[in-house]
């Protein structure tokens, strides 16, 4: 009982709601039959990826080189490294063996003729929130304000305008506003789901803490490379989508140090 309410201590809960609420909160716009332009999608993604770049460098690896590190700050920074490359490959062996979709780009593998366009595309993004759910889990896992705070307030702020991308692109495909606003809420608990992952991974051992810090920052840019920047440069507003990302960042960089004592 004891290690069960370690685990799921306040900041665990609350990121997990979170998650949840605010993907799909994103949602609810279309059912006024809201619409993206392509300069603003550009630009909302680039924003959506740089605050999930901040995330990764602020609240992810830095904490992980500190308790990686035992007085040696180059210590800390190779055990990080390690750690944030096997999660990146662990993304990568996902997403190559596994049937799937891209948000935008269109089916990928051997795909079964009994996989329905549907339940590919919710299993594409099941791929892209399981990891952002696992990196809340692990930070807010650790109890500390000052990381479980700006993590998951900056996942819920990119999580609004990437649930509602979701639910136009679902609507793009010929899917009802209302299957469009249930599967992005199913998407939001796909990420809570990775929320209690994470932070159960990491309440049975001190010793994985770091690891999975630096795995999840792994997991997340390796998604931000391959996912969201390229979705950005398509449509010829690169530049703007830039100024987006660098927006984001320092969002995330501001959210970072208001929550430092």
């Amino acid at each position: 009982m004891e290690t069960i309410q370690r685990i799921l201590n306040e900041f665990v809960l609350l990121g997990a709601a979170v998650a949840f609420l605010s993907t799909g909160l994103g949602a609810v716009p279309v059912m006024f039959k809201v619409r993206f332009s392509a300069r603003l999608h550009d630009i909302t993604m680039g924003i959506c990826a740089g605050v999930m770049l901040g995330a990764t460098f602020f609240s992810l690896i830095l904490p992980a080189m500190d308790r990686f590190g035992n007085g040696s700050q180059l210590h800390g920074a190779s055990l990080a490294v390690a750690g944030l490359l096997l999660g990146g490959a662990l993304l990568h062996a996902f997403n190559r063996f596994i049937p799937h979709e891209h948000f935008f780009r269109g089916a990928e593998g051997q795909v079964s003729e009994s996989l329905r366009r549907l339940w590919l595309f919710v299993f594409a993004i099941g791929i892209h929130n399981l990891p952002e759910g696992m990196a809340v889990g692990v930070g807010t896992g650790t109890g500390d304000e000052a990381i479980s705070v700006p993590l998951m307030t900056g996942i819920g702020l990119q999580n609004i305008p990437e649930g509602m991308i979701v639910a136009l692109a679902l609507i793009s495909e010929g899917f009802s506003a209302k299957t469009a606003i249930l599967v992005t809420f199913a998407t939001g608990l796909v990420e809570s789901v990775g929320v209690f992952l994470g932070a159960t991974a990491v309440g049975f051992s001190a010793t994985m803490l770091p690891w999975g810090l630096s795995a999840s920052a792994g997991a997340m840019l390796y998604i931000i490379s391959s996912e969201m920047i390229p979705e950005t440069q398509k449509n010829g507003f690169e530049h703007q989508a830039t100024a987006g990302l660098m927006v984001g960042f320092a969002i995330m960089m501001l959210l970072d140090n208001a929550f430092v004592t």
